[in-house]
């Protein structure tokens, strides 16, 4: 439903707005921001009941994935990537590893960004051959720093994710730690921007 109280720039092309638009949309920004590990959280709810094929469903698999990571030790930044490597199924068919490492990328280290982006072509392994690929493309990074990680990353999490007897914790478990690692980004091209933003409102 519109809001039709709420405060908006006075511009029809980008070229004429002001310091008072900018100041506008900037105020309506921080809001809005605050309001990502929501919209994140809705999307992969999207993930529930779609099997795709698959023994589990994509939100089955994801929570059993970051389980996995969960209960191995691993830190919230990791878990949380584990928890969202496959909510790109929805958006991006054709790219899904892409579009989950673009929401993180902000977020989270370079190396799981990494991890996350590269994990398609690791996990190829398993089943490239049958659908007439090349199941080694993994290869091409073996020299890569975060080669061993991402391969971890498959072997011991991704890959085993979809028992139906294994343990799922839900996602209420996890969304705390999600709304942490979501909770201000550690490298944007608004991330100035946004630090002032906060500053002057603490």
């Amino acid at each position: 439903m519109e809001n039709t109280n709420e405060k908006r720039a006075q511009f029809s092309q980008m070229e004429d707005g002001t310091a008072e638009d900018w100041k506008c949309i900037a105020d309506a920004f921080g809001p809005f921001a605050q309001k990502l590990p929501e919209r994140i959280i809705a999307h992969l709810k999207l993930l529930d009941g779609d099997f795709g094929g698959f023994p589990v469903d994509r939100l089955t698999h994801c929570l059993q994935t970051a389980t996995f990571a969960y209960r191995d030790g691993k830190d919230e930044e990791y878990v949380v990537c584990a928890l969202l490597h496959d909510i790109g199924d929805t958006l991006g068919t054709y790219n899904h590893a892409d579009v989950a490492a673009v929401l993180l990328e902000p977020f989270v280290s370079e190396a799981n960004h990494w991890m996350i982006k590269h994990h398609a072509i690791f996990q190829g392994y398993y089943f490239f051959h049958y659908l007439g690929m090349e199941r080694n493309l993994r290869d091409q990074y073996r020299d890569h720093e975060h080669f061993a990680r991402t391969l971890e990353f498959i072997e011991k999490y991704d890959a085993p994710a979809f028992n139906p007897e294994a343990e799922v914790l839900p996602l209420e478990f996890f969304e705390p730690m999600l709304k942490r690692v979501f909770a201000q980004p550690k490298k944007s091209l608004y991330k100035k921007a946004v630090d002032e933003s906060m500053a002057a409102s603490a």
